[in-house]
């Protein structure tokens, strides 16, 4: 196994997105449906979205990282906003909106799946706050930058990315359910700008137009340096030079998959940061996200270097 060091003797991760209030229904006794109620006692509260759990796993694992976002000044109360501050993630360059609520989702969890509903306005054209200098000037304190958002639309965001690429930074994506932006035209060449591309399942073979998890995964391999699919409790692959590596997961007893994708990005781009060959990048994703969906939200249990390493040698290297 690569030793599984510090990402820290270098500049480190930058997440860009979109951060949510999540709030989050679970263990319910059945699936909800319109004109009904569903009663539970287990609700959680916690920091959502990409960017959130992203960087809190990357951070919690040892990694050096700045998270970058626009919220409401409702923010500053919440204590959904204080988790990010105090897990001593970065938040410089975040813009603060005078007149528009951070954006909050209400999730409804059963049965290992879940239904949202979101409130997001505030994240419109994020692009917008992208391009800013002051952002840029951040942004250029990074290794590697993951973005966490629509990028909707696509050419919006490339000439940014472009003259960053230029000074060395290496990119991720994670664009999530998006079918608008798996549809617009320049969307395929947007995505030849990055390094990975972590789409579940359903969303690789959206974007691609592909019958397969492993035809979807090939063609993204055409665009994307390493695509990098998400299969749940069957764990992820990934395309290098033309062949499919698949790892697989470790198992848990789920109970919320809200943001377990996010928390296999924060692992695995902790992996790549510290120099890690792709298959272990691959586990630590696989664990990461695994331990997301043991409680509410992709948070709920954040590993530590110290754990992970244990249960990569248990799992993986025994």
């Amino acid at each position: 196994m690569t030793s599984p060091g510090s990402a820290r003797n270098n500049r480190g991760l930058v997440v860009f997105g979109e951060f949510f209030r999540d709030l989050v229904f679970y263990d319910l006794p059945s699936a909800p449906r319109m004109g009904e109620e569903v009663k539970t006692a287990s609700i959680a509260r916690f920091p959502g979205g990409g960017l959130a759990t992203t960087a809190l796993v990357a951070a919690s694992l040892g990694t050096p990282t700045k998270a970058i976002t626009r919220v409401g000044r409702d923010a500053l109360a919440s204590p959904e906003w204080q988790t990010l501050v105090r897990s001593g993630i970065s938040i410089r360059g975040c813009e603060f909106d005078p007149h528009l609520p951070t954006a909050i989702t209400v999730s409804a969890a059963f049965n290992g799946d879940r239904m949202m509903i979101t409130h997001d306005a505030v994240n419109a054209k994020l692009e917008r706050l992208f391009q800013r200098k002051s952002v840029q000037k951040q942004l250029r304190t990074a290794r590697h930058v993951h973005m966490a958002c629509a990028m909707s639309p696509p050419q919006a965001w490339m000439r940014s990315i472009q003259r960053l690429r230029k000074r060395g930074l290496t990119f991720s994506l994670d664009v999530g359910w998006n079918p608008d932006t798996f549809q617009s035209s320049g969307f395929a060449s947007l995505l030849r700008e990055f390094e990975f591309v972590f789409p579940n399942e359903m969303e690789a073979r959206a974007i691609t137009g592909e019958k397969t998890v492993e035809r979807a995964a090939k063609k993204l391999a055409r665009w994307v340096r390493v695509p990098v699919v998400k299969l749940g409790a069957d764990g992820s692959l990934a395309v290098r030079n033309g062949k499919i590596l698949r790892e697989l997961s470790i198992r848990v007893r789920s109970v919320d998959a809200t943001g377990a994708g996010d928390a296999f990005n924060g692992g695995f781009l902790h992996g790549y940061l510290a120099g890690w060959k792709l298959e272990d990048c691959l586990r630590a994703g696989n664990i990461c996200g695994a331990l997301a969906t043991t409680g509410a939200g992709g948070s709920c249990a954040l590993p530590t270097q110290k754990s992970l390493r244990k249960l990569m040698v248990k799992h993986y290297h025994p």
